[in-house]
């Protein structure tokens, strides 16, 4: 396959880093709408958006026995709600803070007649502020969202072409607004060790042995838009363990695996050289974790 390398832009932390942070926000606020109408599924399969054709979609969410679905556009640069029952809305993508993007949204969805309460905090970043009052975050760069999401599509697919070699249960690819990450896990079909210190939300995420991989954006203590790949539980010796591609290194304060998105994307073959980092982190856990990998993988290397 030939890689169109526009599908593999730049994309350096500190040159985004508040428009990522106030998208973030802007995707907990969205996220958290398809969190309040859906049933709990397994490790909270049931809250992610999903990479779509135009950015990052709820996918449908039931409302009675009508549906909606919110997706936000990073061509157009607009997040549209769409329903079964009346004509779409379209709010412009624009610099402004998450308390007012947040008003903004809540009128619309009322407008819509789409009933919902929403918790207010945000979740997994330190020093959290409540939406209503967040007028630091009020960032929108649309050309680096629209690069953040041309990662995503690439890496999706990417994903989604590893996933296939997993026949054991597997997550699908999907992009979690707490960590703001877009991840896939395939799991061992065991029960995990109990973590009595865990909150109810990691006892929920981790009940079964994982293993996960994904790509996220960074933060300032991580500046650097990477691959990772983790264990849950870590097998004893995993941080031991020699993994490709070259530039691929196990991060002692991430406890994971990390490849920088900066040591592939000019490479000949960005996608070869990520699904060689995706086979060898999960062979590595999955061998020292004594997963049973003749009937968990399609055709095991073993």
């Amino acid at each position: 396959m030939n890689i169109n390398k526009n599908a593999w832009p730049a994309l350096e932390w500190n040159d985004w880093r508040d428009t990522a942070t106030t998208l973030h926000m802007w995707t907990q606020i969205v996220g958290k709408v398809r969190l309040a109408r859906t049933p709990l599924q397994n490790h909270w399969w049931n809250v992610p958006l999903y990479v779509s054709s135009r950015g990052l979609t709820t996918s449908l969410i039931p409302y009675g026995l009508e549906a909606f679905e919110i997706e936000f556009d990073f061509n157009e640069h607009v997040l549209e709600i769409r329903t079964i029952w009346a004509a779409p809305v379209r709010l412009k993508l624009r610099p402004q803070s998450v308390a007012a993007f947040h008003a903004e949204f809540l009128d619309a969805l009322a407008a819509l007649k789409i009933d919902v309460t929403l918790n207010d905090k945000p979740v997994e970043v330190s020093a959290p502020i409540p939406f209503p009052e967040d007028y630091t975050h009020a960032s929108y760069n649309a050309d680096a969202a629209h690069r953040f999401w041309r990662i995503l599509v690439s890496v999706d697919a990417v994903l989604k072409k590893f996933r296939a070699q997993f026949i054991g249960k597997s997550s699908p690819v999907h992009f979690f607004w707490g960590s703001f990450d877009l991840a896939a896990s395939r799991f061992s079909g065991r029960v995990a060790p109990q973590q009595p210190s865990a909150d109810s939300i990691t006892r929920e995420a981790y009940s079964h042995e994982v293993i996960s991989a994904g790509f996220w954006p960074g933060t300032d203590a991580f500046p650097n838009p990477s691959f990772y790949c983790y264990a849950v539980p870590k097998p004893e010796g995993l941080d031991k363990e020699s993994v490709g591609p070259a530039a691929a290194y196990w991060d002692k304060n991430l406890g994971e695996f990390i490849l920088k998105y900066g040591d592939i994307r000019t490479a000949e073959s960005p996608e070869s050289l990520l699904m060689e980092f995706l086979n060898s982190t999960y062979e590595a856990a999955a061998r020292l974790g004594k997963w049973d990998r003749v009937a968990l993988e399609r055709h095991p290397q073993l």
